[in-house]
């Protein structure tokens, strides 16, 4: 799976379903694996993800199976408030972490991608990120705000990295200091639903923000990094902020403004070297 460019992430997870199954069926006989499956209790996702943890076995051992996949309910994330997300990463006790989460809430880079940045992936003068997206995305660059890259400058100097050095986290040990500070804000305020938010759920708080900031689907789509326009799409459904009189677009160079001034659009601000455009609806 590493020779075929699948995440550290994903590996692991397999890796552990596979020794799951292991403990309880022979994984040289794929019926006794499929009705163990078929018989646990276990959610549509996470069976799901058991089978195509096997699928992968049986491909490489030359066996063969029809897997049963599970119908899973479509499920919207939640949002976290801009307050709540803040309270999480001024709770987190490490810079690096702090840091970590910050560029996740700024800029929307999936925690793998995030792991994967070096040195020569990052902008420092300007503060722009280059990802290698993950999930054969499409390539972007993201911007973080000026605090961050204070941050981020104070822990380069701090750990004097080489220039081909990874220098965040594994997703894994992102996500354990994620929800130790999160589960430590939870019992400090008593309130339980803390508990809930997720690491990824920085990635859709940035992506509905982006939206209801912009309106552009086209944008959001870009700055996630997706394939497919219908992934992009659920983040017009999230957020239930009050409707204005105006469309609003972005820009990134002179031929997309001009093209927004013909359609009847107004410049308005930039943001991020983002030029911002609004017309009456």
């Amino acid at each position: 799976m590493k020779k075929d460019g699948y995440s550290e992430t994903t590996i692991i997870g397999t890796s552990h379903r596979l020794k799951l199954l292991s403990k309880h069926v022979n994984l040289e006989s794929p019926e006794e694996v499929k009705e163990f499956i078929a018989n646990q209790s276990w959610s549509p996702f996470f069976s799901n993800a058991v089978s195509y943890a096997y699928d992968k076995y049986v491909k490489i051992n030359g066996l063969t199976w029809k897997p049963t996949i599970c119908k899973t309910p479509k499920k919207l994330p939640k949002i976290p408030t801009t307050e709540r997300v803040n309270m999480i990463i001024a709770e987190t006790r490490c810079l690096k972490h702090a840091l970590s989460f910050s560029i996740i809430r700024d800029s929307g880079i999936r925690p793998i991608e995030l792991h994967k940045l070096t040195l020569k992936d990052i902008d420092l003068e300007k503060g722009i990120l280059y990802p290698k997206t993950a999930k054969m995305g499409n390539a972007r660059t993201l911007k973080i705000k000026e605090k961050t890259l204070a941050m981020l400058k104070q822990y380069i100097g701090m750990n004097g990295f080489n220039i081909n050095e990874r220098i965040f986290p594994q997703p894994i040990l992102l996500k354990m200091a994620w929800t130790r500070a999160r589960n430590r804000l939870a019992e400090k305020l008593s309130d339980q639903q803390i508990k809930t938010i997720r690491l990824y759920d920085l990635r859709h708080y940035f992506a509905s923000m982006l939206y209801h900031k912009t309106k552009d689907l086209l944008y959001v789509q870009n700055q996630l990094g997706h394939r497919d326009l219908k992934t992009t799409l659920i983040y017009t459904q999230l957020i239930d902020f009050q409707e204005d009189e105006y469309t609003s677009a972005v820009a990134k160079d002179i031929q997309e403004c001009c093209q927004l001034i013909e359609q009847g659009f107004e410049y308005v601000t930039e943001i991020d070297n983002i030029k911002l455009f609004r017309k009456r609806k």
